[in-house]
This record gives C-alpha cells, sequence and structure tokens, in this order.
C-alpha cells in the first residue's frame, strides 16, 4: 500500500517540499494549514477568529480533494501565537466542529508575521 500525495488548487500552496495531504490506506494526514487566501496567497483577517475560519477553509478543501470532509477528522492540533487568543479560537472552532468531536490539542508557538493561528489535522476515511 503506497503512499499518496493529496493537492489543490482550493487550498494554499505549500511553500516548501511537502504535501498539503498525505493518504496511506483509510489515513490522512493534512499539513498545516495557515489563513492564506489560495487564490491571492493574501493572509485572511486580522482576529483569531476570521484567521480560524480561513483556516478551516483550507482544511476542509484539502479534506474535498481526498474524499474526505471534516467529520472523518480525529485528531486536530491547533497552534497559536499567543496564550490570550485561547477562548476566541475555542468559540470559533466551536462553531466550526460537530459531534463527535475531533481529539484536540492546542500549542503555542512563533509563526511568520500576521499568522495568528496554524491547523493541522488526522483523518480516518471509511
Amino acid at each position: 500500500m503506497g503512499k499518496i500525495a493529496i493537492s489543490t488548487e482550493n487550498a494554499p500552496k505549500p511553500v516548501a517540499s511537502f504535501a498539503q495531504a498525505s493518504r496511506k490506506g483509510n489515513i490522512l494526514q493534512v499539513a498545516g494549514q495557515v489563513p492564506f487566501d489560495p487564490s491571492s496567497g493574501e493572509v485572511v483577517g486580522a482576529t483569531v477568529a476570521e484567521q480560524t475560519r480561513q483556516t478551516f477553509r483550507n482544511i476542509e478543501a484539502v479534506l474535498e480533494a481526498a474524499g474526505s470532509s471534516i467529520d472523518d477528522l480525529v485528531m486536530v492540533r491547533v497552534y497559536l501565537t499567543d496564550t490570550a487568543h485561547f477562548a476566541e479560537l475555542n468559540e470559533t472552532y466551536n462553531q466550526l466542529v460537530r459531534e463527535p468531536y475531533p481529539a484536540r490539542t492546542t500549542v503555542y508557538v512563533g509563526l511568520p508575521a500576521g499568522l495568528l493561528v496554524e491547523i493541522d489535522a488526522l483523518a480516518v476515511l471509511d
């Protein structure tokens, strides 16, 4: 069973040598997505809520390209630049995911200027 790289024009192109997602069997790992508009390459939004929504649009585009959806997510990792953004992230996140919820980890990191959030995800496909 080989590994398959997943790509779509509906999500930002990676800036380095990695796939938007990689699938092996029924396991799909979506690479870290950020709030870039896929057509312009510009950051969408100045708040964590706006950037989280765009990041999820990018994740959903990659999932769709793999024949998957947000309902297949079993793990989500959120990377924030500031602990003060945690409540705003949670409020927005709760509007975007449905039960049964995926597991989630949130960590605090440095991201390039203008980016407040990055999210990667693991899905298991039927």
